[in-house]
């Protein structure tokens, strides 16, 4: 299965941006988890930026190159972008909302996710293997 994984603003400073929440593993060691877990079953596609219009760009671009599947941490974006749930919902790929933390047990504006409407499921709190849990998702649909 073709499977996109998207992430959002700061998912970059992984190692570095609050360690306390998102631990001390780095964006690197999560692409290689990930790659390591699943990358043998699944052809798998990474993006990362810190910019809303670049994301909605890597949506857009999944249809066009036949992604089956999209794993999204759309980070901070995911409480604000109505741009990103617009992509998503465009392009009609299945997609699985992942976030390291648990959100729902945070600040309030985290409770907020535009990204939820269109997702066949959010996963939240499991850390990396939140990622293999929605890829195991989406490759049993």
């Amino acid at each position: 299965m073709k499977i996109l994984v998207i992430n959002g603003p700061n998912m970059n400073m992984l190692g570095v941006r609050e360690p306390e929440i998102y631990g001390a593993k780095t964006y690197d060691d999560l692409l290689s988890y990930i790659k390591a877990e699943r990358g043998s079953e699944h052809e798998l596609d990474f993006f990362q930026s810190n910019i809303e219009g670049e994301i909605v760009d890597a949506i857009q671009k999944a249809y066009y190159d036949k992604v089956e599947g999209i794993v999204i941490n759309p980070a901070a974006y995911t409480h604000t972008s109505i741009a990103i749930l617009d992509a998503l919902k465009a392009v009609g790929i299945p997609c699985v909302e992942v976030h390291i933390s648990d959100v729902d047990e945070r600040e309030e504006y985290r409770k907020i996710s535009y990204v939820r409407e269109v997702a066949i499921a959010t996963i939240s709190g499991h850390g990396f293997d939140g990622y293999i849990e929605a890829i195991d998702m989406l490759s049993s649909k």
